[in-house]
């Protein structure tokens, strides 16, 4: 059991906050400050206009939690149970690719600040460590591998046997990205990290990647050609799920529908996200769509949320709207810019104390108990 400590020990190592902001909003604009525009202009933005992105955000203030009191709150149990994997906090290292912009060993030091506290780091397809690499330099704590779909359908089972092979928990497979959004800001700035080479490690390091290249054709076009793969299918999930042994999460459902499909093609679970408002401007908000993919699934389906959480209280709000877990992205990837493997060590930290905080305000002792919290609707 993970209990919230009575003294707020819980913090020591972080008592002496120094310079680090406490607010994610101060994280970002000291990130700001610290970083080339294009560097932090491509992590910040989102796709098109920015309608999704601001969406992801205001839903969460349509929700009101309704606390519960004298309730005897002075052991808080924050720890979840996904798939029969106990970890310490509801929430997870959300896949972002590319972070060698923003520091120089950036795969090594959020696994690392990830294993610390007990959660699942789930690395992404394009990071400048290979999942080999991660797993022989952080050999403990729980480590989930997300997958891009190749255009080359063999890079992506090779890839998933790989994850199996390099003892990680689970697949992740982003179903959302087939192609990249339309995304302004990086054409504003003519930047692209993938071409700077930061992603390419998971594909150099593939056999089947390797065996796939032609005659001094490179590596870096083949990587982009392969990212575009419109062609994914279900029957690509089906043919992976008789591939792998792994748990298989679907990360980028927002329709009903295709949830119950998920559960009709073997998958383990889903990741409720619209890629933090990255890839299609003008769709449903994460939160928004939760409520009706939970109410497909039933009740003992695995479902975690990803995009718009900054705080305690927005955690609150996502598991009692029906997630098992949510994922932190954005947040980590400012607190890495600043202040490397420690800043993403407090971000985590942050987040989790204000997690058992929140939950012992609001009269919950254990995550299944936030799930039974009432939220009230705006009127609006």
């Amino acid at each position: 059991m993970v209990t919230s400590s009575k003294d707020g020990s819980f913090l020591e190592h972080i008592t002496i906050q120094d310079s680090f902001p406490i607010g994610v909003e101060q994280l970002e604009a000291a990130a700001k400050h610290a970083l080339p525009e294009e560097v932090f202009s491509h992590i910040r933005s989102g796709a098109g206009g920015e309608e999704t992105l601001r969406k992801n955000r205001a839903e969460f203030k349509k929700y009101s939690i309704i606390p519960r009191f004298l309730r005897n709150v002075s052991e808080v149990d924050t720890s979840i149970c996904i798939l029969g994997n106990e970890y310490a906090y509801p929430f997870m290292v959300a896949p972002i690719g590319h972070l060698k912009m923003v520091h120089e060993e950036p795969d090594f030091a959020i696994a690392n600040a990830a294993a610390s506290i007990n959660i699942p780091y789930i690395q992404s397809t394009v990071t400048s460590r290979s999942m080999e690499e991660i797993s022989k330099a952080v050999p403990h704590g729980p480590k989930w591998f997300q997958l891009y779909w190749s255009k080359n359908d063999a890079i992506s089972y090779s890839m998933a046997k790989r994850a199996e092979n390099a003892g990680y928990e689970a697949i992740v497979v982003t179903v959302d990205t087939t192609i990249l959004g339309w995304r302004e800001d990086d054409m504003r700035h003519q930047y692209s990290p993938l071409k700077k080479g930061y992603g390419k490690a998971n594909y150099v390091q593939d056999p089947v990647f390797q065996e796939s290249l032609k005659k001094d054709q490179d590596e870096i076009a083949s990587i982009i050609e392969n990212l575009h793969h419109p062609h994914l299918h279900w029957n690509n999930i089906a043919e992976l799920r008789q591939r792998t042994k792994l748990p298989i999460f679907l990360k980028g459902i927002l329709h009903p529908e295709d949830a119950k499909q998920a559960i009709k093609a073997g998958i383990s679970g889903i990741v409720v996200s619209n890629h933090g408002g990255r890839q299609m401007d003008g769709t449903i908000s994460s939160l928004e769509a939760l409520p009706a993919i939970r109410k497909a699934v039933g009740s003992d389906f695995p479902l975690l949320f990803d995009s718009g959480i900054r705080r305690g209280a927005d955690v609150i709000k996502a598991l009692a709207l029906g997630a098992d877990a949510i994922l932190l992205g954005r947040p980590y990837a400012y607190a890495l810019a600043l202040q490397g493997e420690t800043g993403v060590q407090r971000i985590f930290a942050n987040l989790a104390q204000d997690i058992s905080v929140s939950m012992a305000l609001s009269g919950a002792r254990t995550v299944k108990e936030v799930k039974q919290l009432t939220l009230k609707v705006a009127d609006i």
